[in-house]
């Protein structure tokens, strides 16, 4: 039986990746995901505020002290180090993390806007990272904001990724846009080997004794897989790149799910924070027994079967399937119109 796939140009020994999250905070965490049995590993997300802070600092600092002496040897300005080796605590846990396993580390990058924080890939290259993954986490609270402006802000960020490094790169995307085919399209275009389908926002929750905003995370439920598993099977034949899946991901049917609609990886950390870094495997095991039973001897020969026809029509093929769900729900709850 064959679990191996492609991923970003890498051949990975399974379709399930450790997405970022607290396990791959410590070389220890990565370790032990990779003994889980995934095919690679997403590691945490370094933020562009916290990279541009350090600069911002560094730049400061210079300036300030640029009349002192220079004979002064032994005279430097002092220095938070906790926030100043941000930078290079995190290279140097890539650098760690990727010489102890055997599968690749994928570093993440999380931000939201061009500058020179994008060039840090190149430095997540050099300490040995196989791929980056962009996290463009964007909320656009401005309301002269135009969508345009917003895609053409991820199409820049990637391009400008891909400069910096010679290694694949991929796109965590959300799904709130006017046109996901066309921005994933743009984004392909702009240089991006695959597309992480898809972020969730951290929505604020209210609490009305006493009355205020409460911020939170919450973990993905199987619920969260219906909006990426539509895409990727939207976009699985008719899309030159990778395409992994990320949330919602439950027990081992929702990763055959996802294949099934063409995803080439399938990512989850919920699913590992809930159950323990060792439940991959129990995830594995349950793929490899449903392709047991429905005689599937590899994942490429399975990948995909649900997904849109090369030759659909996409919208009256997207349409036809909304009908069809509303004439399903009629004959269950009665007439909704």
């Amino acid at each position: 039986m064959f679990l191996d796939t492609d991923y970003l140009g890498l051949r990975l020994r399974n379709p399930l990746v450790a997405s970022a999250g607290p396990i791959s905070q410590t070389v220890s965490g990565v370790q032990s995901l990779a003994d889980g049995g995934v095919g690679a590993v997403v590691l945490y997300s370094l933020f562009e505020e916290q990279l541009t802070q350090a600069a911002e600092r560094d730049a400061f600092l210079e300036e300030a002290y640029a009349d002192s002496f220079a004979e002064a040897t032994s005279y430097f300005p002092a220095r938070d180090t906790a926030d100043a080796g941000v930078a290079a605590s995190y290279l140097s846990l890539v650098e760690r993390s990727a010489a102890a396993i055997d599968v690749p580390l994928i570093a993440s990058l999380n931000g939201s806007s061009l500058g020179s924080w994008v060039h840090f890939a190149r430095s997540l290259q050099d300490a040995g990272a196989a791929a980056i993954e962009c996290n463009i986490y964007f909320v656009p609270g401005d309301l002269t904001l135009s969508g345009a402006v917003v895609e053409q802000r991820h199409v820049d960020i990637v391009s400008a990724v891909k400069q910096a490094v010679s290694i694949p790169v991929a796109v965590k995307l959300s799904p709130h846009f006017s046109s996901i085919g066309h921005l994933a399209s743009r984004l392909v275009e702009a240089g991006a080997d695959g597309l992480v389908m898809f972020n969730r926002f951290l929505q604020p929750d209210v609490t009305i004794e006493p009355i205020a905003v409460v911020p939170g995370v919450t973990l993905s439920h199987r619920v969260d897989s219906l909006v990426p598993r539509t895409w990727i099977a939207a976009l699985r034949n008719h899309l030159n790149a990778s395409l992994a899946a990320t949330s919602g991901v439950e027990d081992y049917t929702d990763v055959v799910r996802y294949l099934l609609a063409g995803a080439d990886v399938v990512m989850t950390t919920s699913s590992l924070v809930r159950h323990g870094a060792g439940y991959s495997a129990k995830l594995l095991d349950g793929l490899q027994a449903w392709m047991t039973r429905t005689g599937h001897d590899s994942v490429d020969g399975f990948r995909g079967m649900l997904a849109v026809p090369t030759d659909a029509e996409s919208n009256a093929y997207q349409r036809a399937g909304y009908v069809a769900a509303l004439e399903k729900a009629k004959s269950i709850y009665g007439s909704l119109v």
